[in-house]
């Protein structure tokens, strides 16, 4: 099988050769620990691994990146307004103002590079008048949303042996990134209509780019991203879910699905076991990275939702870091439960934290291997 058709054979229960080997990915930090463990500096990690376990690459064809923007057009300026006391209070580019110590700069926000502490002092959407100044950066006809040779890059790609995915956030995320966490669940308590009025507009913009993309590709995976839950509870309850998100989530995936799009994911970190069920009726079929140290557990939502959902992640990372036995029983209880049926493809449950030595990492990964049938 290739790389894509053992994905897609693999979160939608079917019989893949084998199950794609995705152990997690590290942090810059994670990195910086490993290279003086053994890992070579000038190597990349993952064919080193490979290399190791004895896993032979698999051969892809050339993959191609079709640059599509669901982001503001222009950004804000990135800029250092302040710094003194070991931190830079920074405005980042979706023009939020932040705080961040200066053993970091700029480039840890604009991508997850690392496991960064910040600190939010004020969000560019905080009254009518910031919203209506935020929808000129969100023109779903911008020329730059699109690369010149979008189409010709399309073509090229059809035939791919790879797996496509394209992803964008969801209504949470993005009225979180627009009015900050606290003030957007204030606005939803005291003025609903001002926050439907933001996630109407951000649902018809998204469904507008969507039809133009899925014109010309159809992507073998869309990856809508929320995190919209904390340890042992969602941030918003269920029936605030239902309100304010549910009917996006289903005006999107109603497009993707007629498009012929087979996997529809949803990323959400925290303590999931109360949206799942509402992320089944939105027709989402998988969903990631499922924490265990927030509460969740693989086996229990299994044994309760069945072939509804399937899964990505799931393995503790505290037990990764713990390595030995511990680590053993735990993924030969999880993984060999959940890969009776299919529909999941075990990996850390979260970015690779430096508390993982790289000799714990490569074991675990040794595990993992087997279970997998690569090994």
């Amino acid at each position: 099988m290739t790389e894509r058709e053992r994905f897609i054979e693999t979160v939608l229960f079917g019989k893949p050769d084998k199950i794609p080997f995705t152990p997690g990915w590290p942090r810059e930090s994670t990195l910086k620990r490993w290279h003086k463990e053994g890992l070579p500096s000038e190597r990349d990690w993952y064919e080193f691994l490979l290399e190791i376990l004895g896993i032979k690459p698999e051969s892809v064809g050339q993959i191609e990146n079709i640059d599509i923007s669901f982001q503001m057009i222009p950004k804000f300026e990135e800029k250092v307004l302040e710094h003194k006391n070991g931190h830079y209070l920074i405005q980042d580019w979706m023009g939020a103002i932040v705080e961040i110590s200066d053993e970091y700069d700029y480039t840890y926000i604009q991508q997850a590079k690392d496991f960064v502490t910040r600190k939010w002092h004020k969000f560019p959407v905080e009254n009518q008048s910031d919203w209506e100044k935020m929808k000129l950066r969100y023109n779903p006809d911008d020329p730059y949303r699109l690369s010149k040779d979008f189409s010709e890059k399309c073509s090229r790609i059809r035939n791919r042996d790879y797996l496509f995915s394209i992803g964008f956030a969801g209504p949470f995320w993005q009225l979180r990134e627009w009015c900050g966490f606290e003030n957007l669940c204030i606005f939803m308590a005291e003025q609903p209509d001002f926050v439907l009025e933001m996630i109407n507009f951000w649902k018809d913009f998204v469904a507008k780019m969507l039809t133009t993309i899925l014109t010309e590709i159809i992507p073998d995976r869309v990856l809508i991203s929320e995190d919209m839950a904390y340890k042992e509870k969602s941030m918003i309850s269920p029936d605030m879910v239902k309100e304010f998100l549910l009917p996006s989530w289903q005006f999107w995936l109603d497009i993707i699905k007629k498009s012929g799009c087979p996997v529809i994911e949803m990323d959400s970190d925290g303590y999931i076991g109360e949206l799942i069920p509402l992320w089944i009726e939105a027709g989402f079929n998988v969903c990631t990275p499922i924490e265990i140290a927030a509460g969740n557990d693989l086996i229990v939502y299994r044994k309760r939702f069945g072939k509804k959902m399937a899964y990505r992640g799931g393995i503790d990372k505290r037990l990764i870091a713990k390595g030995g036995l511990v680590l053993e029983k735990e993924i030969n209880r999880v993984v060999s439960f959940l890969l009776k049926d299919g529909g999941y493809i075990p990996m850390c449950d979260h970015g690779v934290p430096s508390d993982i030595s790289w000799n714990n990492f490569v074991e675990y990964s040794r595990l993992l291997a087997k279970l997998t049938s690569w090994l």
